[in-house]
C-alpha cells in the first residue's frame, strides 16, 4: 500500500478503501456575499482552498476514490434547526444571524438558496455523494456512516471550511466511528484566526488522526 509522508508519522493507506470528504465548500463559506462574509469573517484564503481541493478531486476521481460532499442547509421553516431548546439554535452562525437579523431568514444556509450551493468550481460530478446536514458534524443525523461503509471506506481524507468547526467536528466523529481520519493541511480554512487552523492540526496530529499536504496525496494518487 502507498505510504503517505504524513504527520505525526508516515501512514500506509489503501486507496481502494478510501474516500474524499469535502466539508461545506458552499457559497456560504467560500464566496463573497455568503454567510461568513456577511458575518465579517475573513474569507480571503477561500479561493486558494477551492483551487487546492479541485486539484485533489481531479486526482482522486482518476483513481476512482469516492468523493463525498457534506453540505450544511436548513429547511426554510427551520424545523430541523433544533428550536430554542437546542444549543444549535443559539450557537450555530446561520441561526444566530437569522435570529438577530430577521431579514436574513430563508437566505443564509437555507435549502434551495445560492448560499447553500456547493461553489461552482467544485460542483459535484455524476457518481459523487452529496449529504445535507444540519449540525457541525456530518455524522449527526445523516446517513454518512452507512454510505461510507457501503463504499468500503476505511481511510477518510478531509478538506473544507471551516477547519476548526465542521471539518474538525466531522473528523473527530470519524475517529469515534473507527475510520482513519487524514486532514489535508493546506486544503482547509478556519472560521477565525490562523491560530484556530493550527490548533486543529495539533489536535488531529496529537489525538485524532494524521495530517498530510495535498501535494503529497496527489503525488501518491498519481
Amino acid at each position: 500500500m502507498p505510504k503517505l509522508d504524513a504527520k505525526p508519522n508516515p501512514l500506509e493507506v489503501d486507496f481502494k478503501k478510501s474516500a474524499m470528504v469535502v466539508v461545506d465548500m458552499q457559497n456560504a463559506f467560500a464566496s463573497k456575499g455568503g454567510m461568513l462574509d456577511i458575518a465579517g469573517v475573513d474569507i480571503a484564503d477561500a479561493a486558494r482552498v477551492v483551487g487546492v481541493i479541485r486539484s485533489v478531486l481531479v486526482a482522486a476521481r482518476r483513481k476512482a476514490v469516492p468523493v463525498v460532499y457534506l453540505r450544511m442547509a436548513y429547511k426554510p421553516d427551520l424545523s430541523d434547526s433544533g428550536g430554542p431548546n437546542s444549543p444549535n439554535f443559539h450557537k450555530e452562525l446561520a441561526m444566530t444571524l437569522m435570529c438577530s437579523r430577521p431579514g436574513l431568514k430563508g437566505k443564509v444556509l437555507t435549502e434551495g438558496t445560492w448560499d447553500a450551493e456547493i461553489v461552482e468550481d467544485l460542483a459535484p460530478q455524476p457518481g459523487d455523494l452529496v449529504i445535507t446536514k444540519t449540525r457541525y458534524s456530518g455524522f449527526a443525523g445523516t446517513p454518512l456512516d452507512s454510505q461510507l461503509r457501503m463504499r468500503g471506506a476505511q481511510f477518510l481524507f478531509f478538506a473544507g471550511i471551516a477547519t476548526n468547526v465542521c471539518v474538525e467536528s466531522t473528523l473527530r466523529d470519524a475517529y469515534f466511528h473507527d475510520y482513519w481520519p487524514i486532514l489535508l493541511s493546506d486544503a482547509a480554512m478556519p472560521a477565525g484566526p490562523a491560530s484556530a487552523h493550527e490548533a486543529t492540526l495539533f489536535n488531529v496530529e496529537s489525538f485524532f488522526g494524521w495530517t498530510v499536504s495535498s501535494q503529497e496525496l496527489v503525488r501518491q494518487l498519481e
